[in-house]
């Protein structure tokens, strides 16, 4: 164990060029890592029961000062791993790293695990906001031709979101939890094996190496007290920043919210699921997003970040996307809906252009 640990974090040959954005997906597993402890603990107090759960959830921060900190910490955790996630993503996509087969797939596949996660820990509080996001993405799911009603009834488990639902999604919500972090270390083997892309784009980037401990360590440990530090002091400052004024309302199936939103790193998907009125198809206009910014591109080229044109193709994504995020928060209406579908198109195109002809 100790050999495993020493060849693989302590003594690793590291390429001296690294920048430190390539310390993001250290500070992201630490952020994992203290997510799970805080969720465990959320998790021995919490009690999944329509009836109870947001009195049960409130609780938590209206009794004692060290439940409220954990709670909040979570949920500030939540948006930071998917702040740490971007930036991870983004770096990668930004030097190449695609080309890396099968360290890209698995490091896309656990990003669409987190999203299912955040998504499941976001229905539990059973709020408004919570129980009617719950209503409206199940309601897609319901739409899929053939298998639809059939996945609509094993995940809600009737014919409405209910106290079965809860129950359901609270215990996939802690099994996918660990299922993620396993998937963390495979990410990690298979980084090491293949190797990581590097700053300089460098077709050989082990020439120069240097070990993992104590230049890279250092780096590491700084910014992890960094975001921390971020983290801590956002949350004693804007605590309720990251929520909705909807999370503080009890579910009521009867009272729909004037303006049903998801989380911030949701909304340039809930923008393109709008973008079309029929359910299917913003559907389908997801999935092949989705599959466009997976889609691996295997060459012998070590990244194009050195080239105008794939600099402003890159910052280009980067502004459909903040700008989708942005639609993704405005009411359902016109001009919002036809925006949003022209930008969901051109940012597809724009992943291709950036993966396939730079």
């Amino acid at each position: 164990m100790l050999n495993i640990f020493k060849n693989n974090v302590y003594d690793l040959p590291t390429n001296s060029s690294l920048n430190y954005y390539w310390c993001s997906g250290f500070v992201l597993s630490f952020t994992v890592v203290i997510q799970v402890l805080t969720g465990i603990i959320l998790s021995l107090l919490y009690v999944a029961d329509q009836n109870l759960s947001f009195m049960c959830v409130m609780s938590f921060s209206n009794e004692e000062v060290s439940l409220w900190f954990v709670r909040y910490f979570h949920i500030w955790g939540a948006s930071g791993i998917f702040f740490l996630l971007f930036i991870h993503i983004f770096r990668g996509l930004y030097y190449g790293s695609f080309n890396k087969t099968f360290v890209w797939s698995v490091g896309f596949l656990l990003y669409i695990l987190m999203m299912v996660e955040s998504f499941l820990g976001y229905i539990l509080p059973w709020h408004q906001m919570s129980y009617w996001a719950a209503t409206v993405l199940t309601g897609v799911v319901k739409s899929v031709p053939f298998f639809g009603e059939m996945l609509y009834n094993y995940i809600v488990g009737g014919f409405g979101v209910t106290n079965v639902t809860l129950v359901r999604m609270f215990a996939a919500h802690v099994i996918l939890a660990f299922i993620i972090v396993g998937l963390i270390g495979v990410h990690l083997f298979y980084l090491h094996k293949n190797g990581s892309h590097n700053s300089l784009s460098l077709n050989n980037g082990y020439s120069d190496v240097i070990y993992f401990h104590h230049y890279y360590s250092i780096k590491d440990f700084f910014l992890i007290n960094s975001f921390l530090a971020l983290i801590l002091l956002s949350l004693l400052i804007f605590p309720d920043l990251v929520l909705d004024s909807e999370a503080y309302l009890s579910a009521d199936p009867l009272t729909t919210p004037v303006n049903i939103k998801p989380e911030w790193y949701f909304l340039f998907y809930y923008a393109m699921l709008r973008s079309i009125s029929s359910k299917v198809g913003g559907l389908v206009l997801v999935i092949v997003f989705l599959f466009v910014f997976w889609l691996p591109y295997s060459s012998n080229k070590n990244g194009s970040s050195y080239s105008l044109l794939f600099q402003f193709n890159f910052w280009l994504i980067v502004s459909c996307l903040i700008v989708l995020s942005y639609l993704g928060a405005c009411h359902p209406e016109w001009p919002y809906d036809s925006i949003s579908f022209f930008f969901s198109i051109l940012i597809i195109f724009l992943f291709l252009f950036l993966k396939f002809l730079n």
